[in-house]
């Protein structure tokens, strides 16, 4: 039995990316708390939208769709199911599951209904030296005849050294790759392409980046994966629990782009009572001075109009800069100062359709990339995606080749600066540079900015339990997502704390430890992830309030 309206408890929730879209929906299927999503800009999705350009998709920095998490995967396949296809080499551990979205809102049959995940196969690869070399980077006959025997003699005694004289303390981003590829192999393949894209040099970047997105990986692990590999081939299933999320051959990918996803929930939480409010720009959380948040103001870029938002639940995804400077009454100077000395890394998206492309396999057809890791240095671009090899429906015409070359910048430095014509005409004078294609088979291109895309572990961040512990403060106030926690965390990351931050309402946990835990590789369970008694008391009501 539903409550009133009048008689509900409300959360406000800022942003409608994944974790803010993931908290609303698991407050309506789970809670008899109604949410109110406030979302600045004109798009669903945060940086996982997918932007439609003439028929042709973008897709912001690819986004596979692929966890470790149990939960996360048959959440998605409960929103869309997986495409059923004849023959294919696959095989499917999730189910889809209605009971936790009502039958009036569930998606159509995957047979006839365009809202379903594709399995795509993952390649990628790193290109340098004009050549392709395997990603993640193997000592591969192939490579090893690349590089050249000297280079490679210099790699293999680098990579014993680093295993016998490890770096201690590991502080910096250096030593944490040094320490497992060796000095010469991380200068020759990750120095470049890492100092491109946060714009420092690695030395100057915490070692927890490294811990938050790569851990698992190293020349041991790789080496395993491919002898595994090379053992009588059997049915992959794609939940691929022993293979580190940097290995993994296959994941589920929506037919329209990660913007179709989220468009979805969107609908669906507008179906079952939530409200989805575009265009409206957050200026100042309110809060009473003893723990507890108490209103967001907020303006609509529409009609000008400026409202109070109140709730009794709060959650944000918004970059913790921009929430510590909204706070009223003020933050302490001192967290001011570490907020303030946060910084972030932008991102440039040229989309360029051509006619044809010399990246081509030894048969002719075009590259199986989704995408490719550019470690030239003679170029602004950092990494180029193929969005046919993503989905073939991300491209309207099907004899046209349609790619994403992707820039790291600051917002407001000269590259950010530049205009569209000028950064369509760096694409075109780098692609060809590369010998990639020629400048007269480019059909058309776009470019798309998007700020704020990557918090970084330098600046103040040396300071950030600081911060983490005045937030914390605030009793009903949940951080979620990438930029609401500061954190570099992938699409199904951002979701798990959201679900954990709805987890914590339900069950009365006071604490944010179990948040602040969650780590894009580490071995997580719902069951490691709170009590065993308490996952207990949470799966109970969740059944109870979907029952009701």
């Amino acid at each position: 039995m539903q409550l009133s309206p009048e008689n509900r408890k409300q959360a406000v929730i800022i942003g409608a990316g994944p974790a803010g879209l993931t908290a609303a929906f698991e407050l309506l299927t789970r809670t008899d708390i109604v949410p109110v999503v406030l979302e600045k800009s004109d798009y669903i999705g945060g940086i996982s939208r997918t932007v439609n350009y003439k028929g042709n998709r973008i897709d912001i920095g690819g986004h596979r769709f692929f966890s470790k998490s149990d939960r996360v995967m048959q959440w998605w396949l409960n929103i869309m199911p997986m495409q059923a296809i004849e023959g294919a080499n696959t095989q499917i551990t999730y189910q889809r599951q209605t009971t936790t979205v009502p039958a009036h809102a569930a998606p159509a049959d995957p047979e006839t209904d365009e809202s379903v995940m594709l399995v795509r196969n993952r390649k990628s690869r790193i290109y340098f030296m004009r050549k392709f070399f395997d990603y993640p980077i193997t000592l591969s006959g192939d490579t090893l005849s690349k590089l050249g025997i000297w280079k490679t003699i210099k790699i293999g005694l680098s990579y014993l050294r680093a295993l016998i004289f490890p770096i201690k303390p590991e502080t910096n981003l250096e030593q944490f790759f040094i320490n497992r590829f060796g000095r010469e192999l991380y200068l020759t393949f990750f120095k470049s392409y890492t100092e491109k894209v946060w714009g420092i040099e690695c030395k100057a970047i915490s070692a927890e980046w490294g811990a938050q997105r790569i851990k698992g990986l190293s020349i041991l692990k790789t080496i395993t994966h491919i002898l595994k590999k090379m053992l009588p081939k059997k049915k992959t299933d794609i939940a691929q629990k022993d293979v580190e999320t940097s290995l993994i051959e296959q994941f589920l990918y929506p037919k329209y782009g990660p913007g179709q996803m989220w468009e979805e929930v969107a609908g669906l939480v507008k179906k079952l009572g939530g409200e989805i409010l575009m265009h409206w720009d957050v200026e100042e959380i309110q809060h009473n001075g003893k723990g507890r948040v108490t209103a967001v103001v907020a303006k609509s870029s529409d009609t000008g109009e400026t409202k109070s938002f109140t709730g009794d639940y709060f959650f944000s995804t918004m970059p913790m800069k921009e929430l510590v400077a909204d706070l009223n009454p003020p933050a302490p100077p001192e967290v001011r100062e570490i907020s303030d000395g946060l910084v972030y890394r932008d991102f440039i998206t040229v989309g360029v359709l051509c006619s044809k492309i010399k990246l081509r396999e030894t048969s002719g057809e075009l590259v199986k990339d989704n995408w490719i890791y550019i470690q030239e240095p003679d170029v602004l671009v950092g990494r180029l995606q193929i969005f046919n090899n993503w989905s073939p429906s991300m491209v309207a015409n099907p004899d046209h080749i349609w790619i994403g070359l992707e820039y790291f910048c600051n917002e407001g430095d000269s590259l950010w600066n530049r205009s569209d014509a000028e950064m369509i005409g760096l694409a075109k004078e780098e692609l060809a540079s590369m010998n990639i294609l020629e400048s007269d088979d480019i059909v058309d291109a776009t470019v798309i900015r998007m700020p704020k895309t990557y918090p970084a572990y330098f600046g103040s961040y040396d300071r950030f339990p600081e911060l983490i512990s005045y937030v914390n403060e605030f009793e009903n106030l949940f951080l979620v997502g990438r930029n609401g926690m500061h954190k570099y965390n992938n699409q199904d990351h951002s979701m798990l704390t959201a679900m954990t931050a709805v987890d914590n309402i339900i069950a009365d946990v006071r604490s944010r430890d179990n948040l602040w835990a969650l780590n894009t590789e580490q071995e997580y369970h719902e069951e490691k992830q709170q009590p065993a008694q308490q996952a207990e008391a949470v799966e109970k009501e969740s059944e109870e309030v979907v029952a009701a």
